[in-house]
Order: structure tokens, then sequence, then C-alpha cells
């Protein structure tokens, strides 16, 4: 693998991923200039020497860069993929998203002009606070980068996204933007709807007995963390993988009808057995993340 380095870097939104990114890659750029529209983002990103330039132009903050990385939100990035970005790189220009879901941004990005490099990835990794006040420099070591060819996704292409996700310190994991959707709706997307449903049940209930909020503790806590997501975020991710968060919506009715069913007829010696193996799944799932 090639080792990392920018002459010029362009971060295209300069929130807690991408100011996590500029700081990661201090070292690895000569000139890091970062593009937000709001000017307190800015002005703190320069202050603290998160880049060395920041301005709410896109173009001046691509046009001469040699490798742009796109750290917005989902309908953000396809929008400057689909109508703007594409006109303002220069050739041989290496042009990575961050977004959430992929297989929308990496069609795009096969639309765009030969000679720019694009590659969709994902780091699975944030925090539950935004903004660049509270960036880490070490928010991507040792957590999965996934990497999502597109129509102009060269060789060249795929080894210097290999060396940024290197430089980084993250784990690359290679997929296609299809399947990338489909696991991430599975472990990220669904437990975002099903926190909300139980925040929303609890609501409910509250309305009818205010115990509810008196008792909740860390279960409750563990179960609804997702429920606190930035709504703007969330619903761009959700909207742009509509079908394969459907599908597993359904699967999940499904297993809940079944536990129900079990519930009603007081079969306690089946729920017992059903609950067993996914007990099992959990410690063994538990045990991996450790090691990781």
């Amino acid at each position: 693998m090639t080792s990392f380095f920018s002459d010029k870097l362009a971060i295209v939104g300069l929130g807690l991923m991408g100011g996590s990114l500029a700081l990661a890659l201090r070292e690895r750029a000569r000139c890091i200039i970062g593009m937000d529209l709001d000017p307190k983002t800015r002005d703190y990103a320069v202050q603290q020497q998160i880049v060395d330039y920041a301005t709410d132009d896109l173009y001046t903050a691509v046009h001469e860069a040699d490798t742009v990385i796109l750290a917005t939100p989902v309908r953000v990035i396809l929008d400057l993929v689909q109508n703007r970005i594409g006109a303002y790189l220069r050739s041989n220009t290496l042009l990575i998203d961050i977004g959430s879901t992929k297989a929308d941004i990496c069609e795009a990005m096969g639309r765009l002009p030969i000679g720019i490099h694009a590659i969709g990835g994902h780091p699975m990794t944030g925090k539950e606070t935004n903004g660049i006040e509270v960036s880490d420099a070490t928010l991507y070591h040792g957590k999965p980068f996934v990497l999502c060819d597109t129509r102009r996704t060269t060789p060249a292409t795929r080894l210097r996204a290999l060396g940024l996700v290197e430089a980084i310190q993250a784990m690359p994991v290679e997929m296609d933007a299809e399947r990338h959707d489909r696991v991430v709706a599975t472990i990220s997307h669904v437990p975002y709807l099903l926190s909300a449903a139980l925040m929303a049940t609890a609501l409910r209930q509250a309305e009818q007995d205010e115990a509810v909020w008196t008792l909740a503790a860390g279960g409750f806590r563990d179960m609804t963390r997702l429920a606190g997501s930035d709504i703007t975020m969330i619903s761009d991710i959700v909207s742009t993988n509509r079908q394969a968060i459907a599908e597993l919506l359904a699967h999940f009715r499904v297993q809940l009808a079944l536990l129900e069913t079990m519930l009603i007829s007081n079969d306690q010696d089946r729920l017992r057995e059903t609950l067993k193996p996914m007990r099992q799944a959990r410690i063994n799932w538990t045990k991996y993340y450790e090691r990781r």
C-alpha cells in the first residue's frame, strides 16, 4: 500500500467527522482547506489550526486540490456530486465521500467526468455530540472504513484511498455499494428506527403514568440512545436506503410477532428456547467486537 500524502487536501463539511479527518491527516498534507457554510465553524477551524484555510465557496476550496473529501450530510453529498463538483475538479483528483449510504452516491460518482478518481467511503465511527468543537484525531483509530468502487475507480484510485484509510489508522473494508447499504441497514438504520419507536411508545405510556421516567434507567437509556441522533442527518440516511430498510423492518415484524404469539399463549418453554440463540449471538459478537 502506498503512503498517503496530499499537497492540497480539501475537506467539504467541517463537523465532527470532517474536523476529525483534518486533525488525523494534519501531518499527511502540506495544506488543508476546509469548506463550510457556517462562519463560526470556519473561524474555529482556522483558530485551532485544524485547517490552514477555510472558505464558504466550493470552487475556491476544491479547484486546486489533489484530494477532496466530502463530509456533509448524504443529500448534500448527492447534490454536490450530481450538480456541482465535477466541473470544479482537476483531472487525477481523488474524490472520496464519507456518507452513511453508498448506492446513490456511488452511482452519481460514476457519471463524473473521466479523469476524476472517485470512490465511495463510510467510516463506521462517530460520537453522540456533533460539531467541530468535539473533533478528535483518534476518532478513526481501529474503526472499519468501508470503500466502495464506482465507475470512476481505477487501481490507482483504490491504492490512494487505501493509503488515506491507513493514514488515519482505520481498518479498510472493501465491498460493493449495494451490499454496504444492506449491511448498514441491519446494524445502524433499522436500529435507529426501532430506538425511535421505543421512545415514542414510552412517551405515550408516560402520558398515563409519569413513573415511566422515574424508573427508566440504564437499559432504557441504552435502547433509546439512537433516538437522540441528529434529525437532518438520519432523515437523509434513511431516505436514501429505503428499500433495504423496508425489507428489514418486514423481517423484524415477523420476529416480533413470533415473540408476541409465545407471550400470549404463555409458551414459556418455546420462548426460552427461542431466546437462547439470540443471547449467545450477542455474547459472541461482543467478544469479537472487544478483540477488534
